[in-house]
């Protein structure tokens, strides 16, 4: 419960529909959409399109999305995989050749051709009330007035500006600099984009002219990208993975995405009596980040694009988190386990939406680094994503970057059921962190009885890449401790991630929480 002689944020409630998103403006459009008679997959769409206008260090067009949802009147969790696939003349030998031992992040061999705007295409189409035109409405017209630039998204935007290149330094810069918050920034080049899809759906974006101006920029950046990759761009439909933690089914989106790690995670806590700990003291911080470096190693050495995966069941499996328990000194940090196969970021939205049918959707959104690649296409500044850098260069590894294989992503939609009823569509966003904080978020609420706003705005921590990040908001005494049990404490940069979420209670009503730690808010009518 929050204290209200101290800054925080209420939780907001609401009976007809809620959306919980990184920036107010999108929300806005969301529950707007929902009044006009859209469903949850329309205001999810609409918002998140518009959010690569107001956050596009984050997101956009030239992104890939993972998105679970259920229908009106079904607990059933259904999955959308929206992640494109590398094109077919990736060879992870002829980098190899060229003496990478990673793919370069702001190369055209990190741009995996993007499979957002398929699914978004697909999931309007299928499931929507409104038509695509209406979802793209709002980000037409906001990709043409402008945005004035937030807070968060500019202090973010001036530390990505060397990533910028070429053409994607006139599109995403105001006179060669990066924007200052109430600097209003416009991309007409999408708003046409945006338009042609409204009309003419996904053809319009994977064939003609549009994707003509996204392969004659990767080709000219040394990329391997054709018109059929493009063309041949498809969406999936896929079963969710899920495990149960206290009574709670955490359900996640299968591999590509890292979902499966959060439920290894759950199930390696499950072990220790994490209720009897403080929940913002040394002993937990340890555990978590104990347990946290042996799923991510497991998520290191098996996932990968669900076609090449063979350990999945292995990864689910309650005995394989039973022997990982097992491996944890409470007292004690272990030398790094392994290094994550990609570098850290913290670049992602997440859009939450429940209707007054209580549909729900819960979708992420990414160009994956901030800025992504760095690389624009010429005519239309459609910025291209980097998640070919999930891929490893290690030969005979099942992620290993190919032609056509889908890497290794870190982002990661969220779903909660309780009794077999869908309870909550939440997410987490922070790269690497986001499986950790999928624990984290279920664990304070199951563990400690905070509501999701309290369980939002704790502090947090995450170990990666041999550090301890500890947020400001834990005690300078627990990041001593931390240290003396040879963990290397660091205080990082930036806030760790963000998160929404929309509990739907019993009573029907709907109860909306969104992280302080980004400019954005739930808003519901």
């Amino acid at each position: 419960m929050r204290d209200f002689h101290l800054p925080g944020r209420s939780a907001v409630y609401a009976e007809n529909g809620i959306c919980a998103t990184s920036h107010p403006l999108a929300a806005k459009v969301a529950v707007q959409i929902l009044e006009a008679g859209g469903n949850a997959v329309d205001a999810a769409i609409a918002g998140a399109v518009l959010l690569g206008i107001c956050e596009p260090q984050m997101t956009g067009i030239g992104g890939d999305c993972f998105v679970l949802f259920s229908l009106p009147g079904s607990d059933e969790v259904r999955a959308l995989n929206g992640s494109g696939r590398a094109p077919a003349g990736l060879s992870a030998a002829a980098l190899r050749d060229r003496g990478h031992q990673s793919i370069p992040l702001t190369s055209a061999h990190a741009v995996t051709v993007p499979g957002a705007i398929d699914a978004f295409c697909r999931l309007s189409k299928d499931w929507g009330k409104m038509g695509l035109a209406g979802s793209l409405a709002p980000a037409v017209h906001y990709a043409e007035a402008g945005v004035p630039v937030a807070p968060r998204v500019a202090a973010d935007w001036a530390q990505a500006v060397d990533t910028l290149q070429g053409p994607a330094r006139a599109a995403y810069l105001l006179d060669g600099r990066a924007p200052k918050a109430g600097q209003t920034f416009r991309a007409p080049g999408q708003a046409e984009v945006l338009r042609r899809i409204a009309t003419e759906g996904r053809d319009a974006f994977y064939e003609g002219e549009i994707a003509e101006d996204m392969v004659a920029a990767l080709r000219a950046a040394g990329g391997s990208h054709t018109l059929e990759d493009f063309a041949a761009t498809a969406c999936d439909y896929t079963e969710p993975v899920s495990g149960h933690y206290k009574g709670i089914e955490l359900v996640e989106h299968p591999p590509n995405g890292q979902g499966a790690t959060a439920v290894l995670l759950a199930n390696i806590l499950s072990h220790f009596d994490i209720a009897a700990m403080d929940p913002f003291g040394t002993d937990r911080a340890h555990i978590e980040a104990e347990a946290s470096k042996l799923a991510y190693d497991a998520r290191n050495r098996f996932l990968c694009d669900p076609d090449h995966m063979t350990k999945l069941d292995h990864m689910l499996s309650p005995e394989t988190a039973q022997k990982l328990a097992a491996l944890i000194d409470p007292k004690r940090a272990s030398a790094h386990v392994a290094e994550l196969t990609e570098s850290v970021h913290r670049d992602t939205i997440y859009i939450t939406v429940v209707d007054k049918d209580r549909m729900a959707v819960s979708l992420i959104y990414s160009v994956f680094h901030s800025f992504g690649s760095g690389i624009a296409s010429g005519k239309f500044g459609i910025l291209f994503q980097n998640r070919g850098a999930g891929f490893t260069l290690a030969e005979g590894h099942p992620n290993e970057a190919g032609g056509g294989k889908r890497p290794m992503h870190t982002i990661i939609p969220g779903m909660l059921r309780q009794e077999g009823r869908v309870i909550m569509p939440f997410g987490v966003m922070g790269g690497a962190y986001q499986s950790c904080g999928h624990v984290r978020f279920l664990s304070n609420m199951t563990d400690f009885g905070m509501d999701p706003q309290s369980a939002i705005d704790a502090p947090r921590a995450f170990a990666d890449a041999g550090e301890l990040r500890v947020e400001r908001g834990y005690r300078d005494a627990v990041r001593r401790e931390l240290a003396e049990m040879g963990h290397k404490v660091v205080i990082p940069e930036t806030a760790i991630g963000g998160a929404q979420a929309i509990r739907i209670h019993d009573s029907g009503v709907l109860e909306g929480a969104s992280d302080p730690r980004k400019d954005g808010c739930a808003l519901g009518y």
